[in-house]
């Protein structure tokens, strides 16, 4: 069986390329605030803290700045 690569179709991703910097800075800014306020809630909070409101605080920030991450290494040409 043998495949002519002419009559295939070209694969296009999900996501348009010029939409890439967009993505990448406003994840990565999400990302970052996330982040700050994790880290003045640590400092500045009283013995009060709540276990799950950090850990859902943390994971929810290392999700914006891994796809932020993603999108900026995508952004600069580098295919992951």
């Amino acid at each position: 069986m043998v495949v002519d690569i002419s009559q295939m179709e070209r694969y296009e991703g999900p996501v348009s390329q010029s939409l890439f910097p967009q993505f990448s800075i406003v994840l990565l800014g999400i990302g970052l605030v996330l982040t700050s306020f994790s880290i003045i809630g640590a400092f500045t909070s009283s013995k009060n803290r709540s276990f799950f409101k950090e850990i859902f605080n943390a994971l929810a920030a290392a999700t914006f700045l891994g796809f932020g991450s993603v999108f900026l290494l995508l952004w600069v040409g580098i295919y992951i």
